[in-house]
């Protein structure tokens, strides 16, 4: 072997070296960064859970929220007694719609999210207006039905509790709750049937300011 071959040959495996050196210098780079990523991750979430707790506990004089009026919330029915003042029964049907909760905040104030008793949960919605009031029922989340004597307005709007929408995208309830005034977002799996639920909500207030 001749010195110029030897030569080569340590030149050829120093260069290895280093390439296998600089790959496990990089793999050691990049699983310092993936950790400190999911620290980073897990850190925002913890301080995003405490400001919702946080929120829930200033917001613990909130009423427990009403239920709808049937068979099932009497003690005969085995669930919870009717509060004060709801109707015996729901009533017919006026309107009916199938859509999302996006949310409640405090009236007129769209980023004061309100999350006592779940209402800041975001979930699937189904929802019907009767005489009685407005039924919520909400699949995997809190349902609650607001009495018509406590429906205050009804509007379009685009952007609730920090979610934002096309402009009218967006049907808002307004409803007194306790000494609190409450907007709830609902969007419709059809936007066009906006429009109605805004005019017959309207309507049934009026009336039912008109009636007292």
């Amino acid at each position: 072997m001749t010195p110029a071959t030897v030569l080569a040959a340590g030149i050829a495996t120093g260069l290895a070296a280093e390439r296998r050196s600089a790959s496990v210098t990089h793999w050691g780079a990049r699983i310092g960064w993936l950790v400190g990523l999911v620290l980073f991750v897990a850190l925002v979430y913890w301080l995003m859970r405490e400001g919702w707790k946080w929120r829930g506990t200033l917001q613990s004089d909130l009423p427990e929220l009403p239920t709808r009026p049937s068979p099932a919330s009497t003690l005969g029915g085995g669930g919870k007694p009717p509060l004060s003042g709801m109707p015996d029964g729901p009533g017919e049907a006026r309107l009916t719609m199938s859509g999302r909760y996006h949310g409640s905040t405090t009236a007129g104030q769209w980023l004061d999210r309100i999350v006592a008793h779940g209402l800041g949960t975001r979930s699937r919605v189904e929802l019907t207006l009767t005489e009685a009031g407005l039924d919520v029922e909400r699949p995997g989340a809190t349902d609650f039905f607001v009495p018509a004597a406590q429906l205050r307005g009804a509007r379009l709007d685009k952007g609730i509790a920090g979610k934002v929408l096309t402009e009218g995208g967006l049907l808002v309830v307004t409803w007194a709750h306790g000494d609190k005034l409450i907007d709830s977002g609902f969007r419709s799996d059809h936007a066009a049937e906006h429009a109605a639920w805004v005019d017959t909500l309207n309507d049934m207030i009026n009336d039912t300011e008109g009636a007292r």
